[in-house]
């Protein structure tokens, strides 16, 4: 799912020691309560340039950090003809996709489309996540459901919602046909953009809804911010993509996914039915932003070369059985 934190601690100012100012008063003589109003007031002075110090130097370390963001994809752009970075591939991504012919991409990319799925697609996937949801819910900030394995948030935990009896027949077949044919469009687009053969990708696991809250995390799945490298995360990753339910900046504000590149980092903005695709190596470290404020719907659809981790479509029979 995953904000670059990069904490630096101000550790300079733990160093600064009082000026000897022995030599200064080494001749003159002072009574009691001269030396009181010398002890007093030289800390006093040295707390104050720590403080203006310090100051200027959040001044600067905020300043430079949002030099350092570029927008990749806005939220009020409408990228229909789509938008692509290219960036170098990792050795060990490559090293790695070429054991599968028809599975190696012309090049690593980013990639940003507003036009391979639709709003109506999207309102329908939304109402999957919703409706599967209000059985369930993370205590913290992040919660998941995952139609394929019928893991569902639930406090600090996991449940199977296909084992709650009060969520039979919560969806139907307009459902999954909707599901099925957004993972058809989202394949087909992979395989355009980075020239692979859309037989040789396979949906695998984990492809999941994820609603993500302003609340404070309880568990380490709520933490979602943290940096990472998705094939590290998930060795069965080739290809990733993300479909955006809900928009930043209406629905929620924070949120924002970030590619962390060595001079600059890169933000999209999440927009209702906007597809985002890239490969899933070192070369696309990235976060996703805090949520701030409301509430964030996207859906990870997950792509590999290899087959023996290619999973199956949700099957409606297990919510109706």
């Amino acid at each position: 799912m995953a904000e670059i934190m990069n904490r630096k601690g101000k550790e300079k100012n733990k160093n600064i020691t009082k000026t000897d100012t022995s030599e200064e008063i080494k001749d003159v003589k002072v009574d009691a309560k001269d030396k009181s109003y010398v002890n007093k007031n030289l800390p006093l002075r040295i707390l104050t340039r720590v403080v203006v110090t310090t100051s200027l130097l959040i001044v600067v370390y905020y300043t430079t950090q949002t030099q350092k963001v570029q927008p990749f994809a806005k939220q009020s752009e409408l990228l229909l003809d789509g938008k692509v970075r290219t960036v170098e591939c990792s050795s060990e991504y490559i090293e790695e996709v070429d054991k599968f012919q028809g599975c190696v991409p012309n090049r690593c990319k980013r990639v940003v489309n507003d036009k391979v799925i639709t709003e109506e697609e999207a309102a329908v996937l939304l109402d999957i996540a919703k409706m599967g949801l209000q059985f369930g819910g993370s205590s913290g900030g992040a919660s998941i459901l995952d139609l394929h394995s019928g893991a569902l948030s639930h406090g600090n935990h996991f449940i199977n919602i296909y084992k709650n009896k009060d969520a039979k027949k919560l969806f139907n077949s307009f459902h999954f046909e909707i599901y099925r044919i957004v993972k058809e469009k989202v394949k087909f687009a992979v395989a355009y953009y980075f020239q692979v053969h859309p037989e040789k990708i396979y949906l695998t696991h984990p492809t999941f809804f994820s609603e993500l809250t302003a609340k404070e995390a309880v568990t380490v799945h709520d933490e979602y911010w943290h940096p990472h490298v998705d094939k590290e995360t998930y060795s069965s990753f080739h290809f990733t993509t993300l479909l955006y339910l809900n928009d930043f900046g209406v629905d929620f504000e924070g949120g924002r996914f970030v590619f962390i590149d060595n001079a600059v980092n890169r933000t999209i903005e999440p927009r209702k039915a906007r597809v985002s695709m890239f490969t899933s190596g070192k070369e696309n470290y990235h976060f996703v932003e805090k949520v701030t404020k409301g509430v964030r719907y996207a859906m990870t659809i997950s792509f590999t070369c290899d087959i023996q981790y290619a999973i199956r479509e949700p099957d409606l029979k297990k919510f109706l059985n």
